[in-house]
């Protein structure tokens, strides 16, 4: 009898083992059912496994490299993906603004807008217009925005003073920031500052 509890701890305390191996925590995956499946042949370009004997234990051919191992060795370094070559820019980016902030009439005179001015563009310029301008500018942009009324002096769009100003100017000051007005580059891609100027055409006009 004492021999059965003896064996039957010994079966309990095992189960507790393989119980605690299958769990994962943090960067341990636990204890994997068919391994091969859970490994690529080919490189992977978002992980990369510099040891050669890694998943020795699994590797089921005679030779090479063991199971684990994914890195390139006929790229520098062994790595899987080759950097990009210095100073280019992803596709889809646009590139580096190099108008000066104190350049407005360059800006003016040389940048035009790539967006249309479908009403779905003006759309979304004016809800980016609400994000990111009525607080200052009014949602008529009229300078009577909560923080327009407490700061003093915000220029409404239909004054004589902007009324007439180019989409490249409208782009410049978003970009660059005039004033008391901040640059907003960081904030705003330079896509919707586009679109923003959109909207803000559509201000001017009332």
């Amino acid at each position: 009898m004492n021999f059965n509890k003896y064996i039957n701890g010994i079966v309990i305390v095992a189960a507790g083992f393989v119980v605690a191996s299958c769990a994962s925590r943090g960067n341990d995956t636990g204890v994997e059912y068919a391994p091969q499946m859970y490994h690529s042949v080919p490189y992977e370009g978002l992980s990369q496994i510099t040891d050669k004997e890694s998943g020795r234990w699994l590797t089921s051919q005679e030779g090479g490299d063991a199971e684990f191992y994914t890195s390139n060795p006929n790229n520098p370094n062994e790595m899987n993906m080759r950097e990009s070559v210095p100073n280019t820019v992803r596709r889809g980016e646009a590139l580096p603004y190099r108008i000066p902030k104190d350049s407005l009439a360059l800006a003016a005179r040389t940048l035009k807008n790539p967006l249309d001015s479908s009403a779905a563009v003006v759309a979304e310029g004016k809800v980016l217009f609400g994000r990111y301008c009525l607080h200052c500018h009014g949602d008529q942009g009229l300078g009577d925005g909560l923080v327009g009324k407490v700061f003093k002096g915000v220029t409404p769009y239909n004054s004589r003073a902007v009324k007439d100003k180019p989409e490249g100017h409208i782009f410049h000051v978003i970009t660059m920031g005039k004033g008391r007005m901040g640059s907003h580059a960081s904030q705003v891609s330079v896509n919707d500052r586009w679109k923003i100027v959109r909207f803000v055409q559509t201000l001017q006009n009332q």
